[in-house]
């Protein structure tokens, strides 16, 4: 089965600063999701912007995570607004 690819971005209603240490706290919950082989971090600072690029090592791991507590958390927090997956 052929991996996926996400992307994901959102911008910040918080600092930078705060947002840095909001990734801190759930850094470990991400490396634990099952069948994500990598996640790259992105931050535009001067735009107050942020995001990932996932890989996956199939559609079903993007679907549960899609489907899951993480990416529910992404689009309920309110530190990040215009949240695109």
């Amino acid at each position: 089965m052929p991996a996926k690819i996400l992307q994901v971005n959102f911008k910040l209603s918080v600092s930078t600063a705060e947002y840095r240490e909001l990734c801190k706290s759930i850094a470990q919950a991400y490396a634990d999701i099952p069948g994500l082989r990598w996640k790259v971090w992105i931050l535009n600072e001067n735009e107050k912007e942020a995001g990932g690029i996932y890989l996956f090592e199939s559609e079903q791991a993007l679907s549960n995570f899609m489907s899951g507590p993480l990416a529910a958390k992404v689009k309920s927090l309110p530190a990040l607004y215009d949240v695109s997956f």
